[in-house]
């Protein structure tokens, strides 16, 4: 779960991890007020979105005025912003952040996530820190150091000191780097972050370390034990697809193609996706029943396909384990068709355990389907199908 960017420097103030001042604001004339209360002529009106990206598409101004401020806000609110990190549709935007600006010495990027191969938290970091940071560090125009750290908390402080010199700092401005990221080691671990990512952070010309911009990103599935940051998502910013399928037991996100599928299994998932992909054709959407949905919420998932107007068929690739056999699947793929007023031809593949019972169901659902023995048979014909070959 991303939150937004005032939501992220809060919890990072915890840690005395400092931002810029600033006022939340979700009207022009909250704007305008909050602009005069900042007393300055270096200004930043900010919208918040669940999403980065917001610089080079418009969704950050800068403005030296209280009536600019006040234009900039009706500009951006209840307006959608689209960034390559919203998606085509884009997200509304209901809140603006008025913020003093930085006369930085030194920009720098800095970032806390999981290293995927090693498992571990890795802590990431370099000058030149801003926007398009991932292009150049592509580019190698930007230089990031790397440091392993601790999966339990725990700090080395020797390691993190070396790490912080590494970057050409005063020993003051690098003793001071040092300290947040002990500070933000143990937030990331404290909050069960996936993300933390500061950019810029700046040094000023007093000395300071300020985070000017944040991106924070909580596990989802830590979500139960931290009922305070569940509830700083907001419904009406997120995506209600995959709010509702998240109640469901069901890992969901909406695509722009025509395939919907029927998956259990995260990785099962994606590489249907990837094979659907080679094949020709577009998926609709990533689906992955979780171990723990019973067949309601299996019919859950299944209705957000059915409601999709663009998907043409359904690619239903599950293999049946001990805690989600195959009956448990069809007998939710049932439930949601005769429910819905929409019905999709059904493409299936299918294996594991309780696959005879499953069948028996399929039949007694009467359920338009065609069977393949293996995925990239269901694959091909599910792609003809929307193609108008089969």
């Amino acid at each position: 779960m991303q939150i937004q960017e005032f939501q992220a420097k809060t919890l990072l103030l915890r840690y005395s991890i400092a931002s810029p001042p600033g006022l939340l604001a979700t009207t022009p004339d909250e704007a305008e007020t909050a602009a005069a209360q900042l007393n300055s002529a270096n200004i930043f009106v900010k919208a918040q979105i669940e999403a980065g990206d917001r610089l080079r598409t418009g969704g950050i101004r800068h403005v030296r005025s209280a009536d600019e401020a006040k234009v900039a806000a009706r500009a951006l609110l209840g307006g959608k912003l689209v960034t390559s990190q919203t998606g085509r549709g884009g997200q509304i935007v209901r809140k603006v952040l008025v913020e003093s600006g930085v006369e930085a010495v030194r920009e720098f990027y800095l970032a806390m996530s999981i290293d995927t191969y090693s498992a571990v938290i890795t802590v990431a970091a370099g000058e030149g820190g801003g926007t398009g940071i991932e292009q150049r560090v592509a580019a190698q125009s930007v230089q990031l150091d790397t440091l392993r750290l601790g999966v339990h908390g725990e700090r080395r402080s020797g390691d993190i000191a070396a790490f912080s010199r590494r970057l050409a700092l005063p020993d003051d401005a690098a003793g001071q780097l040092r300290g947040i990221i002990e500070r933000l080691h143990r937030a990331f671990v404290e909050l069960d972050a996936s993300l933390i990512e500061i950019n810029p952070l700046v040094l000023t010309a007093a000395g300071d370390w300020i985070a000017v911009d944040v991106k924070l990103t909580l596990d989802d599935n830590a979500l139960y034990r931290h009922p305070e940051l569940a509830a700083l998502h907001d419904d009406l910013d997120a995506d209600r697809t995959e709010l509702r399928a998240q109640h469901h037991q069901i890992n969901f996100v909406q695509m722009d193609g025509d395939i919907g599928a029927l998956v259990n299994g995260a990785g099962l998932g994606m590489a249907t996706l990837d094979m659907i992909h080679d094949a020709g054709g577009a998926p609709a959407n990533f689906m992955d029943i979780r171990t723990t949905a019973k067949s309601l919420d299996i019919a859950q998932g299944v209705g957000l396909v059915l409601d999709n107007p663009r998907a043409k068929v359904l690619l239903v690739n599950v293999f049946g384990g001990g805690m989600q056999p195959c009956d448990t699947i069809v007998e939710g793929l049932g439930i949601a068709y005769r429910r819905s007023q929409r019905t999709l031809p059904i493409v299936l593949r299918m294996k594991g355990n309780n696959e005879d019972l499953a069948q028996l169901r399929l039949a007694n659902f009467a359920l338009p389907y065609v069977e393949c023995t293996d995925m990239w048979q269901a694959v091909t014909r599910a792609v003809a199908l929307t193609q108008g070959r089969a």
